[in-house]
């Protein structure tokens, strides 16, 4: 598809690629093995996609989605950084790293 590989990482046993559209693009997809992540993360469904998010400040997003009343799992700390998943209306989860540049 054209995109190009800005980072290929392993950290205790947990490999993910990031991948963009170009390399002076904004935007980023990371690429994980779910198995990995369901045994890290046992209630996620992984029936539907999922997409990994990166935030700079965790904790002022955490709070803004509680406040706003957005289903959200507890703030971790994991080998990748510190995150929490959440849902939408239709239940379908999501994830939101802190971002470490």
């Amino acid at each position: 598809m054209g995109f190009s590989v800005v980072e290929d990482q392993t950290q205790e046993n947990i490999r993910w690629i990031e991948i963009t559209p170009t390399q002076e693009a904004q935007t980023h997809f990371v690429l994980h093995d779910k198995n990995v992540i369901a045994e890290l993360e046992s209630e996620l469904t992984l029936a539907t996609p999922s997409l990994l998010l990166f935030t700079p400040d965790i904790e002022k997003l955490y709070t803004e989605f509680k406040q706003k009343g957005i289903t959200v799992g507890e703030l971790v700390s994991t080998p990748t950084g510190r995150g929490f998943n959440f849902s939408d209306p239709e239940e379908q989860y999501f994830s939101v790293v802190e971002e470490k540049r």
